[in-house]
């Protein structure tokens, strides 16, 4: 990518570990100054939670006009594990609609990918091979790290009833975010080194941003340094990688 900036960036976590609220911060910092304590570019953010949330929506329709449910039961948890790793697919579906697209994608743009997944449905060891070869190769990773506590007491405090669409205000009920995501994989999934993973033969780096003290809910400066210092390391890890 031109102009000193990343071509995707993946940010992975728990839920409600701050990775919106990283992406917010970075979408409402002015472009210059983005790009240039950053090394993000304009910016384009492919999130699964959308999909997954339309799912549901759907299944709610299908069971009020009395047809059964297509991907979820009555208790909001997916019908079928593979599931997971179709929305992981459809991440690489738009990514690849955009490259046909734009030609010229990613002279201007940074593509950001959120997702997460916890161990009880197979975890980051299984999602990130789901994930084109188009994006593995231009991708760096930031991995949220806080624990199960902290992720559910950000969960209870983000959720707003009136809209539990919303990227930045939906929740999970106690015992389903106990169920879905007390177990994450991180530590497991990118033991094999401290500065990349290796997704089908293809070397990713990544870096670690410690949040459990909570400098994304404020959206302040302490973020600013924060993030400024772990995607600084970041782009030297991947500027290095080409």
């Amino acid at each position: 990518m031109k102009k000193n900036a990343f071509a995707v960036l993946i940010l992975v976590a728990r839920p409600a570990a701050g990775k919106s609220e990283i992406i917010d911060y970075l979408q409402k910092t002015d472009l210059e100054t983005r790009r240039a304590r950053f090394h993000v570019g304009e910016m384009d953010v492919i999130d699964d939670f959308p999909m997954l949330w339309a799912w549901f929506e759907e299944d709610d329709i299908l069971s009020r006009t009395g047809k059964p449910r297509l991907h979820s039961d009555e208790d909001g948890y997916f019908k079928y594990p593979y599931l997971w790793h179709v929305l992981i697919e459809r991440i690489s579906l738009e990514y690849d609609k955009r490259l046909r697209d734009h030609l010229d994608y990613h002279d201007h743009i940074t593509t950001l990918i959120e997702f997460s997944r916890g161990t009880e449905h197979g975890g980051y060891r299984e999602a990130f091979p789901h994930l084109s070869d188009d994006i593995l190769q231009r991708a760096a990773i930031v991995y949220v790290k806080v624990s199960f506590a902290e992720s559910l007491r950000k969960d209870r405090l983000r959720f707003n009833p009136d809209q539990p669409d919303s990227i930045l205000e939906h929740a999970l009920p106690d015992h389903k975010l106990e169920r879905l995501y007390r177990e994450d994989d991180w530590e497991e999934f990118s033991a094999a080194g401290p500065e990349f993973v290796t997704v089908k033969g293809i070397r990713v780096p990544y870096v670690v941003f410690e949040n459990e003290d909570d400098v994304t809910t404020t959206r302040g400066e302490a973020l600013g340094r924060r993030l400024e210092g772990v995607l600084g390391r970041l782009w030297t890890l991947k500027s290095a990688n080409k």
